[in-house]
């Protein structure tokens, strides 16, 4: 019969044989070769593969198939075959352009019925084919500008159903008719398609039914005929002719063909005054925007005359003209205008009177001029809202230069030689929201904003050259909100030189040459709304950490984001344990090259709603993971460059919350699986720069890199390897690790083949050599009961003089024959398994304590001897001894005659009666005094091969 155990062992290994079976790969990771991915896979709507400038020559394979945005620009990409896109069914925006593709196989966009966006500007396309665009029925924008587009196939965008944008501007188009593909998008509304070879644009060339276009751009184009004799533009709003040389032949049927344009470009035209005057009649009731850039003086001034006797016109653009002067002359007509342009000129002469007739203009734009003053003239625009005055040569600002501009919000003067501002040079400007005086020459603005601007909400002084703040040098900016006082001289700033400023959300201070003297509770008060402080780039530091006895922000309760990296040449050196104290609002801090090489357990411990962090640039001996314990909330974590060579402390820190962690340019080596455990809503890690070790001691990280969903490590095909020296320099990501990876199919095969094969021969043994088995297990108890009795100190000497094995049938015979022959009158002491076993002991181990404890043993053998489990147990251990020790000392005794026949089942006692000699019982009629003789010889002998000589002869021998 089949051992019971054996179904039962394949039974406890059939899950893992069904496992093996049944396993299945993980998907694909998070990483792709070359890219950069911005979301996540979890929730891909806003999953961005970027992999522009990375010097491409094929369309990586491994970009997500869920991504919405993939940016290839700026590489060398030649071709797009149909494989290459066909797995990104749900990609809404992607751009190709600046690369030199020549040919994209029709098709190859056919999958991304998603497409919004498309752009292949910047490319050496010179056929647009009939397939090209096939199943791009979302399309809404495509960019195909700055090829060599030569033919478009006549039913190219047919698939173009949402088209609203098409830019074709940079191409080789010559005949509009051939461009006729473009005119059958219904639905498009701004077409670009200037810088090509048109010469000639008619209606009749374009279309026969009105069409939904709102900005049509055509310049750059040598056009010598422009002709519309039917209303195809209806809703046509902007109209761009710009840089047009030499003559062309202008005509518009009827003024209403193009009755909507209200924004007309004509950059740099070429053509006469009256054929300009001409073209603008056309648009004489509708016209509201006009751009008359790149002219030349003598041509632009009498245009404007002429523009502005359009009532609608509300802007003009008259930049880089050259423009020297202006007069009332020139803009006398201009008195609906709203918006002036007048930047990039050379105008160093402006009339009092220039502006007189401009009563409604609210925006003017005069940067990049010349002028040394503020213009009179601008007195004369009290409705004026905005002015830019920057990038000029204004050396200062006087009461009387904008005394009569009480609407103005908006002043623009940074960019000017400007050194003084005279008292009360402000004092009208009540509405001010918005002041930049930056990059100027100014050392102070003591009284310079005194009772005035108390409306103003920014304040822009960067780039001057202020030394000092003092205390009532900002005090009648209440409603101020950001003060930009960077890239100054900045070394001391008084007690309470912001005391009320109490509206002040933002204060740069950085680039100065403030000390720890400077930020002091002092100078600090009053900021009680204090959003954002930049003490960067200054020469704050300590000497200890104990070097501070009154934090200094212990007011700012609405700080919530703290710059104070980049100290000087020597850095802060210590930040103070308390340096924090106070900032129970802060979430960002940057602290990066400050020089520091510890920071204080506690340093920490006062701003509890930290998320961002930066600690990157220093050189740190340890980082203790009580340090980062209090920061519960912390999100972004930067340390570059700063000396780490394990990230065991931050594994130790329960920084749960990190999503992006940056720790490039360390001396990192391994990165192994409980670190990235430790961090787990990591959706970024930067360890570019690191000196990995190139051995299966990363190979989990490899692995993990390539196949996990939820963090990017970024560049990771960049990572390269430090060691061993003969890997130097070759990456990471391309290691050969088959030697530390286990083929887990393999594995399954190898395993379910052991575990069935075991069990086999399990069955086997148990079914054929049984005995065999069984002969083992008693040999290795007999070793162990001899080494535990040498262990004991045990003599050599006998506990028994025999070991009577008997069954419970022939007991009465023992008992009666021969327990009193050989106890009673031959003095043995034998041991009987009734009598002499140790209760509550294994019977087995009874048994080989009891035949090894005995110098014989005599087996007294019957019919009921031979079928007894237990007695035949006995045997087998008798012999096993027999064998073991090769010694006499098994004696056999038969009570009654056995034949030969009724032996054979019994295979152990039938090979002991061809080898062993036995004694019989006597017949009733013979003399049982012989056996006892015999049978005390047999004890006496020591079982060595010498004593058998005194052995009597053989009773018998089957």
């Amino acid at each position: 019969m089949q051992p019971s155990y054996c179904p039962l062992l394949l039974c406890m290994y059939l899950p893992l044989v069904l496992s093996c079976f049944l396993y299945i790969p993980p998907a694909g990771g998070f990483f792709v070769p070359n890219c950069k991915l911005k979301g996540s896979l979890k929730y891909p709507s806003n999953l961005k593969a970027l992999c522009s400038k990375r010097e491409l020559d094929v369309i990586p394979h491994k970009v997500p198939e869920n991504a919405r945005v993939l940016d290839l620009s700026y590489n060398r990409i030649r071709n797009v075959n149909k494989k290459d896109l066909m797995h990104l069914t749900e990609l809404g925006h992607l751009n190709m352009s600046y690369n030199m593709i020549l040919d994209v196989e029709d098709g190859a966009f056919g999958n991304l019925k998603a497409l919004q966006e498309l752009n292949l500007g910047h490319n050496k396309l010179s056929t647009v084919s009939e397939q090209l665009f096939q199943n791009l029925v979302n399309l809404i924008v495509l960019r195909l500008d700055e090829n060599q587009i030569e033919n478009i196939s006549i039913s190219a965008f047919d698939s173009l159903v949402s088209l609203q944008l098409l830019n074709l501007t940079g191409n080789c188009l010559s005949d509009i008719y051939k461009a006729h593909a473009i005119f059958k998008l219904l639905n498009l509304q701004e077409l670009h398609i200037g810088k090509n070879r048109f010469a000639s644009f008619q209606s009749w060339q374009i279309s026969n039914t009105s069409l939904q276009l709102k900005v049509l751009d055509l310049s750059e184009n040598p056009l010598e005929v422009f002709r519309i004799t039917a209303d195809i533009f209806p809703q046509l709003k902007s109209l761009d002719l710009a840089f047009r040389n030499g003559s062309m032949y202008w005509y518009v049927q009827d003024k209403k063909f193009l009755g909507n344009v209200t924004m007309l470009n004509l950059n740099g035209m070429q053509r006469t005054r009256q054929e300009i005057e001409l073209l603008l009649e056309t648009f004489n009731t509708s016209l509201t925007k006009l751009r008359l850039h790149q002219f030349v003086e003598d041509t632009v001034k009498p245009l404007v005359t002429t523009a502005c006797l359009i009532n609608t016109l509300t802007t003009i653009h008259l930049t880089s003209s050259n423009l020297r002067s202006i007069s009332e002359v020139e803009l006398m007509y201009c008195k609906d205008v709203l918006t002036l342009d007048l930047a990039e000129n050379s105008l160093n002469n402006i009339t009092h009177w220039a502006f007189r007739s401009m009563d409604k203009l609210n925006t003017l734009y005069l940067s990049y001029n010349k002028l040394n003053t503020v213009p009179t003239a601008i007195g004369n625009l009290s409705s004026l809202k905005i002015l830019d005055l920057s990038y000029n040569s204004i050396h200062s600002l006087t009461h009387s230069d904008f005394y009569n501009l009480t609407e103005l919000n908006m002043l623009i003067i940074y960019g000017n030689s400007l050194s003084f501002i005279e008292n009360c040079a402000f004092q009208n400007l009540g509405k001010l929201r918005y002041l930049r005086i930056d990059s100027g020459r100014l050392f102070s603005v003591t009284n310079s904003f005194k009772t005035c601007l108390q409306k103003l909400n920014v304040l822009n002084l960067a780039q001057n050259k202020l030394n000092s703040i003092h205390k009532g040098d900002f005090g009648d900016l209440y409603s101020l909100t950001h003060l930009l006082l960077n890239d100054n001289q900045i070394t001391t700033i008084e007690q309470g030189a912001f005391k009320r400023l109490g509206d002040l959300k933002v204060l740069n201070l950085q680039s100065n040459k403030i000390t720890k003297s400077s930020i002091t509770v002092a100078v600090l008060s009053g900021l009680t709304n204090l959003k954002v402080l930049l003490l960067n780039n200054n020469y704050i530091s300590y000497n200890d950490p104990n070097d501070l006895k009154q934090p200094p922000f212990v007011h700012l309760k609405s700080l919530d984001h703290l710059a104070i990296h980049s100290q000087g040449h020597k850095g802060m050196t210590n930040i103070p344990f308390n340096f924090l104290v106070g900032l129970t609002s802060l979430q960002k801090l940057t602290a990066a090259n400050l020089n520091l090489n510890s920071l204080h357990y506690s340093t920490f411990s006062h701003t509890p709603k930290l998320w961002h962090l930066d600690l990157s640039r220093n050189e740190f001996i340890s980082l203790s993971s009580q340090l980062f314990k209090p920061l519960k909330n912390l999100k972004t974590l930067h340390l570059p460059s700063t000396g780490l060579q394990s990230l065991d402390f931050l594994m130790q820190a329960n920084l749960t919350e990190i999503q992006f962690l940056q720790v490039s340019k360390n001396a990192l080596s391994v990165i192994n699986d409980s670190v990235i455990i430790a961090f787990r809503k990591l959706t970024y890690i930067d360890l570019q720069g690191n000196t990995f070790t190139c051995d299966c001691s990363n190979a989990w990280f490899i692995d993990w890199v390539i196949r996990n969903t939820d963090t990017q490590v970024i560049n990771a095909d960049q990572l390269t390897c430090n060691y061993p020296s003969r890997l130097r320099g070759d990456r990471l990501m391309e290691l050969d690790l088959e030697s530390c990876s286990v083929d887990v199919g393999f594995v399954c095969f190898i395993s379910t083949t052991i575990l069935i094969s075991l069990n086999m021969l399990i069955s086997v043994l148990y079914h054929f050599l049984k005995w065999q088995v069984v002969y083992v297990y008693y040999k290795f108890l007999a070793y162990l009961y001899e080494s535990k009795q040498h262990r004991k100190g045990v003599s050599s000497d006998f506990q028994y003089d025999a070991f009577i094995s008997y069954n419970t049938h022939d007991e009465l015979w023992v008992m009666r024959e021969l327990l009193p022959q050989l106890e009673g009158k031959q003095g043995w002491k034998l041991c009987l398994h009734h009598r002499d076993f140790q209760p509550g002991k294994c019977v087995v181990d009874n048994i080989v304590d009891g035949i090894y404890g005995s110098r014989k043993t005599i087996c007294v053998i019957s019919r009921h001897y031979l079928e007894s489990e237990w007695c035949s147990r006995e045997l087998q251990v008798a012999s096993f001894r027999l064998f073991d020790e090769k010694k006499d000392v098994l004696i056999l005794v038969f009570l009654e005659d056995i034949p030969t026949h009724q032996l054979s089942p019994y295979y152990r006692m039938r090979k002991l009666i061809k080898k062993r000699t036995y004694l019989s019982w006597p017949k009733p009629e013979q003399d049982i005094r012989i056996f006892w003789q015999k049978l005390r010889v047999a004890l006496e002998t020591s079982g060595t091969a010498e004593d058998e000589s005194l052995i009597p002869s053989r009773i018998g021998r089957t």
